[in-house]
């Protein structure tokens, strides 16, 4: 791992099983984030990358294994806990403006019924400010584009003061000038929070993150940036190839025609 402060880990999983309807999705996963990591998990699809995120979440109880948030159960560790999902669903025809979205965070602070503070009005102006996003405080989210709603997201994150930030996928459906914006701004957030992010983009994990690893039910991961072809191989269960080199560089699979 790159940090080495004091204090209890940011995340803490230790041989953690979890899945759906009695099928293992996660196989025996132990991964620890310390305060100014940045992880970047690659994989393939349907190797567990949402459902870990989900455990750490609440939103998934491991059948086996221990989780530990900021040296909490997840239940009571989880308020330190940021979310940005792959996709939002929020209906980009409804009236709301960034203001709006951004003070949702603030809910989990002050619940449904109770009116937001001072305080909070505070925190959200300095989330938006962090993104480059309140001086468009008024302005509808459907008016905006996929890179600035994707700000607005990430505000709205920041907005319930978290100490470690997950991401699932972040630049989806972005314009790769856009998305490396976005990432230039979650490097600067890694200075003062921990980040786990979720991620197909190889470029990337080369460029940004500092750490790596690839789940694919089984975490194979050894807290190093260098993504070394036997790991990647035994990760996605076939022949892998860098092709290109510098930064960023990608890596990808060599696919083979069936019956040749």
């Amino acid at each position: 791992m790159a940090s080495k402060e004091t204090g209890p880990p940011a995340i803490e999983m230790s041989h953690v099983w979890a899945g759906y309807d009695g099928d293992s999705v996660l196989e025996d996963v132990s991964l620890v984030v310390h305060a100014h990591d940045f992880v970047g998990l690659i994989g393939p699809n349907g190797g567990g990358k949402t459902t870990l995120l989900r455990v750490l979440l609440g939103l998934v109880t491991p059948d086996r294994g221990r989780v530990r948030i900021m040296g909490h159960s997840v239940r009571q560790g989880r308020r330190f806990l940021g979310y940005v999902p792959q996709t939002v669903e929020l209906d980009h025809q409804f009236p709301i403006n960034v203001w709006d979205v951004a003070m949702m965070g603030r809910l989990g602070k002050r619940g449904l019924l109770h009116g937001f503070t001072a305080e909070d009005e505070e925190i959200v102006s300095d989330a938006l400010r962090e993104v480059d996003m309140l001086d468009q405080r008024q302005r509808l989210i459907g008016d905006l584009s996929g890179g600035q709603r994707q700000r607005v997201y990430i505000a709205r994150a920041l907005a319930g003061e978290p100490q470690v930030l997950l991401l699932d996928e972040p630049a989806t459906n972005i314009d790769p000038k856009v998305s490396s914006n976005i990432y230039e701004l979650l490097r600067e957030l890694n200075e003062h929070m921990a980040i786990l992010m979720v991620t197909h983009d190889m470029s990337v994990v080369s460029a940004y993150v500092k750490t790596v690893g690839c789940l694919n039910r089984r975490l194979f991961y050894h807290g190093d940036e260098h993504l070394e072809p036997g790991i990647l191989e035994e990760a996605y269960q076939c022949p892998i190839e860098m092709i290109a080199h510098g930064v960023p560089h990608r890596v990808f699979a060599e696919h083979v025609e069936h019956g040749a």
